[in-house]
């Protein structure tokens, strides 16, 4: 399952109904060309986008729908099978297995909706950034440190609208949870707790996805309509085996970063957010065993954080698997912690709980405090969208919440921890301008791999 992310009120540009609206009682109607408002991409705010969708057989569709409002052109998925009900979806956009080939040909390309497992996720947007198209991409943006770094600063140089998929960004709760903290309801924050039961389901069996094992043995046949080089792109080769694909990627290490990778992007997020974090000062980890292939069923990652500015420094602790932290004694005799996800944070003078995926529903314990607190006022701008503010980004220049500015520390900070426990656990001092580890110099070498001949950013 993914999930969502990410908010931005069209506050740069017209959108389409002011736009209407406005020539409506000036009684007249002008279609701006798409290179009025300059700069790659970018359209006219009443005009449509043209979007193409790599990797839809899965989140992907569902990313596609959420702005099939625009025109979709154009359709690339390495195995036409898996994607069929896309394709029908779309009947008029032409169909691809090479993103690069499509990106090639199709010239008339605003915009690209990523949704493909993550190890593509790097050499994907890279690829459309570089030539000109704005990028939605889904979480985690990079499966790599180095990759997240790279993805990043080529946003940086691109100038286009850039979104990552963690949809809770756009969330009332996020917004509440960034001005309650900065109202100071529980005064200065020192300590963190996140969590989330991927990859089991509140903590038990069965699995959302393969972890934990070794590389199966057997050497099936691939599947006529999948094409098994494209579907591995940057990754080392391996034969094809279904214990990969679809979706069963996640927990593999050449492939995705499991628990922490999938649900630590939504969850870690709004407290990035909120507390201003950045790069950690060192990260240590515990977990269950740790398979050379895999990725553990369980996990706990302390991350040390320094000050920013006036804000103290904050201990955050992240627990998957169905671990969790310890429950506080402010929720009272009758109520458990959501084994499901959560956030605590931990004030001087007092705590809050959010409780769903993404920091959807903020609460100050225990409840007596709560329904006693004033709320402040609302002076955070509230999202028209997590996908409608990347639209709005793309033909405006207007802001997106979850933009790969904010994505690639995320995205780089949670993959720290993923290094960490792959590294065994031991702490490990990050060198972030220098982007290694000082005192393990071992650990570096799951910073990133050799990406394939073709493949390299």
């Amino acid at each position: 399952m993914n999930t969502p992310s990410t908010p931005a009120a069209d506050q740069t540009g017209l959108n389409r109904r002011k736009f209407l609206a406005s020539s409506a009682a000036a009684g007249a109607f002008m279609i701006l060309p798409r290179r009025v408002l300059g700069g790659p991409g970018q359209t006219s705010p009443n005009s449509k986008l043209n979007i193409a969708g790599i990797g839809i057989g899965g989140q992907g569709a569902s990313d596609l729908h959420d702005v099939s409002g625009e025109n979709i052109v154009a359709l690339c998925d390495v195995d036409w099978d898996y994607a069929a009900k896309t394709f029908a979806k779309y009947p008029n956009a032409k169909r691809y297995k090479d993103f690069r080939e499509m990106l090639d040909k199709e010239k008339n390309i605003d915009a690209v909706v990523i949704g493909t497992p993550d190890h593509l996720h790097a050499i994907v947007s890279v690829t459309a950034m570089r030539a000109g198209k704005h990028v939605y991409c889904e979480k985690p943006l990079t499966r790599t440190v180095r990759e997240a770094r790279t993805v990043a600063q080529v946003a940086r140089e691109a100038k286009v609208a850039t979104q990552m998929g963690n949809q809770g960004m756009a969330f009332e709760g996020n917004r509440l949870i960034n001005e309650w903290l900065g109202d100071g309801a529980i005064g200065p924050v020192r300590e963190v707790h996140v969590w989330s039961d991927r990859p089991t389901h509140k903590g038990k069996l069965p699995l959302w996805w393969p972890q934990g094992i070794e590389r199966p043995k057997e050497t099936p046949p691939v599947p006529e309509t999948l094409d098994w080089n494209l579907w591995l792109g940057p990754a080392p080769v391996r034969p094809y085996h279904p214990a990969y694909l679809p979706f069963r990627w996640r927990g593999w290490w050449d492939f995705g970063s499991g628990g922490l990778g999938d649900m630590g992007i939504h969850n870690l997020a709004p407290v990035f957010s909120a507390l201003k974090l950045g790069a950690p000062e060192w990260i240590q980890a515990s977990s269950s065993p740790v398979f050379a292939e895999t990725v553990p069923v369980a996990s706990v990652v302390h991350y040390q954080f320094p000050a920013r500015g006036d804000l103290p420094p904050v201990k955050l602790h992240w627990y998957d698997g169905g671990l969790l932290p310890e429950r506080p004694a402010e929720l009272g005799d009758d109520r458990a912690l959501d084994p499901e996800d959560g956030i605590i944070f931990v004030g001087d003078q007092g705590k809050m709980l959010v409780t769903g995926w993404g920091g959807n529903q903020p609460h100050l314990l225990p409840k007596s405090r709560d329904q006693a607190y004033q709320r402040p006022p609302k002076t955070l701008p509230r999202s028209v969208g997590h996908h409608q503010e990347w639209i709005n980004a793309c033909k405006t220049g207007s802001a997106t919440r979850s933009d790969f500015a904010f994505a690639g520390p995320l995205t780089e900070a949670v993959l720290l921890g993923s290094v960490c426990v792959r590294n065994g656990g031991d702490k490990l001092l990050w060198d972030s301008p220098n982007m290694k580890f000082t005192n393990d110099p071992d650990a570096n070498q799951y910073l990133d791999y050799e990406h394939r001949p073709g493949w390299r950013l």
